[in-house]
């Protein structure tokens, strides 16, 4: 009778172990955790500005899509690039830069960066400046790591290279499973407040979608979300900031 209460506390410790481990893993990888050091979530309270930003891209002819609707609404946004789509699609990296928004590193071909030891890292990041380099002659220094996964090691090889890691403030909506252009804008818009950094997908992973079944890529979606998100926001009086406008009216 004792070995069996012991082997039934041994069993109920063990999984108790593993809540709490699993919590505390969460705590630390929700985009709001300065557990592993800073990193960006949001803009200053006070001010009523929003920071739109993108992913995974560039992803023609959705990320063309996006940029006409940040045209005609004469708002920018900052794309986060993945390298090896920046290779494959340079023009639509240089009309981001041209329209006036701002870029950001989303690694070479949005590895899991847990997994890859420090050279590793950092080629992956120098891979993708490079290539936004060549194909609209612009530098950045504003990175964010696919899946929001990071820690200690992944943000100290970051700095090491000059980059902000950079997060969001509203939950993810998650665009990239393709539901309705309302739902992806209904989701974004209850959780925006001032200073609100907000994650839309303009791509797959940075997946090359000329050779990829189309299904991987439609981001039409996302397309037609940003537009009823911006005349929303715009509706609420927020103004539109680039993340690099975000950082200075912190400083």
């Amino acid at each position: 009778m004792g070995f069996l209460r012991f082997g039934v506390i041994s069993t109920a410790a063990l999984a108790l172990l593993g809540t709490l481990g699993f919590g505390a893993y969460e705590y630390g990888e929700s985009p709001a955790s300065q557990l592993f050091g800073a990193t960006l979530v949001s803009g200053p309270a006070d001010r009523h500005v929003v920071a739109l930003t993108f992913d995974d891209g560039p992803n023609p002819p959705y990320t063309n899509g996006i940029l006409a609707v940040l045209e005609r609404e004469r708002v920018h946004a900052t794309f986060f690039v993945v390298g090896r789509a920046v290779a494959a699609y340079p023009a639509v990296v240089r009309r981001e830069v041209r329209d006036g928004d701002a870029i950001g590193n989303h690694t070479w071909d949005h590895g899991h960066l847990l997994v890859l030891d420090a050279s590793q890292i950092q080629r992956s990041l120098e891979l993708t400046n490079d290539a936004i380099v060549r194909a609209a002659g612009t530098h950045t220094t504003l990175m964010r790591p696919p899946f929001g996964a990071r820690d200690w090691f992944v943000l100290a090889q970051a700095r090491r290279l000059g980059y902000t890691p950079v997060m969001w403030s509203v939950p993810l909506a998650g665009d990239w499973e393709n539901p309705p252009p309302g739902v992806i804008a209904a989701r974004i818009l209850r959780y925006v407040r001032n200073g609100s950094i907000i994650v839309l997908h303009d791509g797959n992973q940075g997946i090359l979608c000329d050779r990829a079944e189309p299904h991987l890529c439609d981001r039409s979606g996302s397309v037609a979300a940003t537009r009823m998100i911006v005349e929303a926001l715009k509706g609420r009086g927020y103004r539109f900031v680039t993340i690099p406008e975000l950082i200075r009216l912190h400083a």
